[in-house]
């Protein structure tokens, strides 16, 4: 355990950072997930679920939680998911 006053200051940053993270990165695993599996129903509204997505991944870049190029990676992807679908 840290022994300092600025020691035990940023376990204590450092463990809500990682809380935060956590639930951003659980969000986008979520949605990703909701996509792919959306996309195989062809009854559903694709291009509204893709967009949510690509949405919270975006934030999740803003928020530092995600590097953009990855949140690129899994957009195209998605999108090609998609695409390839209603094609």
């Amino acid at each position: 355990m840290a022994n300092h006053k600025s020691a035990l200051k940023r376990v204590k940053q450092s463990e809500l950072k990682h809380i935060r993270n956590k639930a951003v990165k659980t969000r986008v695993k979520n949605t990703v997930k909701e996509v792919r599996t959306g996309s195989a129903e062809a009854g559903k509204d694709n291009t509204s679920i893709l967009n949510t997505a690509k949405s919270i991944i975006d934030k999740a870049v803003k928020k530092g939680v995600m590097h953009k190029r990855t949140a690129s990676r899994k957009i195209s992807r998605l999108s090609k998911l998609i695409n390839s679908k209603s094609a």
